[in-house]
């Protein structure tokens, strides 16, 4: 009988007297931010491809032109095949305005806010700027849509190409560093 007694108090001394012990981990907990970059990536890439169109520089494709028999497989997409005609028409319809919004941004009547859109800053027909902002608008939200992100980070990322991509004397809005405010400049 002692010998029972003695097992029985090794058992509940062994098992009463585990630790448990609640860790962090060594390493820092890490995130896959990829599908974001990702989406980021064809944002820009639909950017590109509708200032292509209102530069004028959209890729053509020549009547007699050769292709390789992956062209059978694998057709070339266009922002304005993937968009929809009114994207289309937008994109036109800014391609057609360039020439009069470059030489009121040049000469500083309007310039390009920190949201992408076309802001009076002097003396400028409204009809003008009006139309522009209407297009972008169209043109962002369509963006957004098929890229699943919101109208507000598409309009950052395209008003940073249009003050990128602005000419010379053109005011834009941007980010004073020391300050945290935005801020108009001369480019």
């Amino acid at each position: 009988m002692k010998r029972y007694w003695i097992i029985l108090i090794a058992l509940v001394a062994f098992f009463g007297c585990a630790r448990i012990r609640v860790e962090a981990p060594k390493e820092a907990i890490k995130l896959d931010i990829s599908m974001r970059l990702d989406i980021y990536q064809h944002v820009a890439k639909d950017i590109d491809a509708i200032e292509d169109i209102v530069s004028g520089n959209e890729p053509k494709t020549s009547p007699g032109k050769k292709g390789s028999a992956l062209d059978i497989f694998v057709k070339d997409a266009y922002a304005q095949d993937s968009f929809g005609p009114e994207v289309e028409q937008a994109a036109y319809g800014r391609r057609d305005r360039k020439p009069q919004l470059d030489s009121l941004e040049t000469s500083g009547a309007v310039g390009e806010n920190k949201l992408g859109m076309v802001e009076i800053r002097g003396s400028a027909d409204s009809a003008i700027v009006d139309a522009e902002n209407s297009d972008r608008m169209v043109i962002y939200k369509a963006i957004a849509q098929k890229n699943g992100i919101s109208i507000e980070e598409v309009q950052k990322m395209y008003a940073k190409k249009l003050q990128d991509g602005a000419t010379s004397g053109t005011p834009v809005e941007v980010l004073n560093e020391s300050s945290g405010r935005y801020e108009w400049k001369i480019k």
